[in-house]
């Protein structure tokens, strides 16, 4: 049950560091623009040299803002929960922190999944018929290593939930 708990603790901390690593920095896309390279990300975007805060409010950075942002939040508080999980003690009878922890995971993997299939899926139709020669980059890469990795830490924790329940059940009153 711990290694379970363990692995998806790693999982969990190095999705959480991927999804701000993401998140914070402008390799979302690069593109030629007037014959030299510029790249952008989710706050800016950057052209020979010089990078500028995107000003606009455009619905589909904002969607992906957001989910990103939430997919973060979700995955520290499964952290947080999956901690105290190695704890033996708990208030309440019924509440088993492996399993918020995991529910915490999976929750922040269907996050980090909505924001990077609207930042797929509009880029490619806006973009990829207006300019030829542009490519994802390393920080939307990040994003989807992320996915993996949290969507991993979900499936240790509720693997080391059932361990426990039936240990639990299995045990004689």
């Amino acid at each position: 049950m711990y290694s379970f708990m363990g692995g998806g603790l790693f999982c969990a901390i190095v999705g959480n560091i991927l999804l701000v690593v993401s998140l914070a920095t402008d390799y979302w896309m690069q593109y030629r623009l007037s014959g030299s390279f510029a790249h952008q990300g989710l706050w800016r975007y950057c052209m020979s040299g010089k990078c500028y805060t995107q000003t606009d409010s455009i619905a589909y950075w904002n969607a992906t803002r957001a989910f990103m942002i939430l997919s973060a939040m979700s995955c520290f508080a499964g952290i947080i929960a999956g901690i105290l999980s190695f704890a033996h003690f708990s208030a309440f009878e019924r509440f088993n922190r492996s399993f918020a922890a995991g529910i915490m995971f999976f929750i922040s993997t269907l996050f980090v999944l909505l924001a990077m299939a609207i930042y797929t899926g509009v880029t490619v139709n806006f973009l990829g018929k207006r300019f030829g020669d542009w490519r994802f980059s390393w920080s939307y890469i990040l994003g989807w290593v992320a996915l993996l990795m949290t969507f991993f830490a979900g499936i240790f924790y509720m693997c080391a939930y059932r361990m426990h329940e039936c240990r639990r059940v299995a045990a004689p009153r």
